[in-house]
């Protein structure tokens, strides 16, 4: 896999941060290209950013929910294994950012076409993501909502808006100075989750049974299904990770594109596998199905404030990526703002979503319920990006990315790329066939409930760009 062609004033690894991306410094650029003077930094910063975002309540929740499935516990452990391998394509994803300069809300007109990639960027990016942010705020307002508890306050209404007002503002403040605060304040977070998660990781591994079976262990056709949905639930993670050059692309151009994914790869495959396999491991100690709850059964008490701090602190952290990414999809979209107002705006759209769902209804419940199924789009996403990645070798033309006039090489037909669109559709009606989650798709019918929306939705849309999208990636691949 080749980068562009390296250019003498491309910027060197070590040269000083740019005034326009310095931690103290709100980020200038949005979703325009990146010049080669104002590269920087080193693909191994990468780690931080994806480790402290995965250092989080959800993985320990997800490995818990395998064991109360019904498997046994070496076979949750490997499940969390397996599903945790598509972290690859998320690196392999953030190669393209150093490439073109660009994020990934504007690298993938190449796929799309600069018509299609707004209709891309308004639901695969703005929308989903949006509501991820209000799903994770909700998280961590409940522990927060605990922590006032402990504090011997009531957690009333107004409290209770306070909060969530405070935690969504901390998350938009680190959003909003951008990509270089990122960089500085990841790696202290990712040590102080990693030494949090070290004392729960001792409470755990003194209680857990290792030899854990169920009373009714799952044979045939029912643990395939449960190990196929499983393994997806757990991918789906790093599936909704597309937007992984957002974060790489201010490395110079000549940075090795195998250190840039596997720094991203390994930076989220190892917490998320650890923290993980702490939730399958806590499952065979005590009642997951209220985790916060169960595991403060099984801490040390001096720590429960402490960990309900964390849980807290990594949410935020994987919420300002979230928010971040968000902000460059609406600007994506078309709308002619600063970066700066359109996180502001996606952060205000999800205090409200949290608000009005953990106050006045189950709002919150039904979009949790709406994000299993987005499986059946993220798949089909991440393999034509991939795919598109692979075809041209990662050559991109940055500064053609961003002309968004008829005149642009990736108008294509009317604004669309006929490839990219037709691919991601096949891929996405494929996957809905194979679904089984809020409703069973006849193919899993037909399987008795196994659920191959993941593997099918991706082997579709990937072979149907091989075969659609070779001519168009010839004539746009610089």
């Amino acid at each position: 896999m080749a980068s562009t062609i390296p250019d003498p004033g491309a910027a060197r690894a070590d040269a000083a941060p740019p005034v326009s991306d310095r931690p103290g410094r709100i980020e200038a650029h949005g979703i325009d290209h990146i010049p080669d003077a104002e590269r920087h930094g080193r693909p191994r910063e990468l780690f931080s950013v994806w480790a402290a975002a995965n250092v989080n309540y959800l993985n320990l929740v997800v490995g818990g929910a395998l064991v109360l499935m019904g498997l046994s516990l070496w076979q949750a452990l490997a499940v969390i294994a397996v599903g945790n391998l598509f972290w690859v394509l998320t690196g392999l994803l953030a190669t393209s950012g150093p490439a073109a300069g660009a994020p990934s809300e504007v690298i993938t007109r190449a796929l799309y076409g600069v018509i299609g990639n707004r209709v891309n960027n308004a639901i695969g990016g703005w929308l989903v993501s949006v509501c991820y942010f209000a799903l994770n705020l909700a998280a961590a307002a409940t522990a927060a909502f605990a922590l006032v508890e402990k504090a011997g306050a009531t957690a009333g209404v107004p409290v209770q808006v306070a909060v969530i007002v405070l935690i969504a503002a901390l998350t938009l403040v680190i959003s909003v100075y951008g990509h270089a605060l990122i960089i500085k304040l990841y790696l202290p977070i990712t040590l102080a989750l990693a030494g949090a998660f070290t004392v729960v990781a001792l409470a755990v591994l003194k209680h857990a049974d290792f030899s854990y079976v169920p009373d009714r262990p799952l044979a045939g056709a029912e643990l395939w299904a449960v190990l196929v949905a499983g393994t997806t639930m757990i991918a789906s993670g790093p599936l909704s990770y597309t937007t992984s050059a957002d974060f790489s692309r201010y490395l110079p151009r000549t940075a090795p594109p195998k250190a840039i994914a596997g720094w991203t790869a390994f930076g989220a495959f190892l917490p998320s596998l650890v923290v993980g396999a702490l939730g399958a491991l806590a499952a065979t100690a005590v009642d997951m199905t209220d985790p916060q709850k169960a595991l403060q059964e099984i801490l040390p008490g001096w720590f429960v404030p402490v960990f309900l701090l964390t849980l807290v602190l990594g949410t935020i952290s994987i919420n300002a990526l979230t928010a971040y990414s968000a902000g460059l999809a609406l600007q994506a979209v078309g709308l002619r703002i600063r970066r700066t107002v359109s996180v502001l705006f996606d952060g205000a759209v999800a205090i409200a979503l949290t608000l009005y769902g953990l106050l006045v209804s189950n709002f919150l419940d039904t979009v949790s319920n709406a994000l299993q199924m987005t499986v059946v789009l993220i798949g089909p996403l991440m393999a034509v990006y991939a795919t598109d990645i692979v075809l041209r070798r990662n050559r991109y033309d940055g500064r053609a990315l961003s002309d968004e006039s008829p005149t642009s090489p990736f108008w294509f037909a009317a604004g669309v790329n006929p490839a990219g669109a037709l691919a991601l559709l096949a891929g996405v009606a494929s996957a809905a066939l194979c679904v089984n989650t809020l409703y069973a798709g006849p193919v899993a019918s037909v399987l008795g409930g196994i659920d191959l929306s993941l593997p099918v939705g991706m082997l579709v849309a990937a072979a149907l760009y091989v075969l659609l999208g070779r001519r168009a990636v010839a004539a746009t691949s610089t």
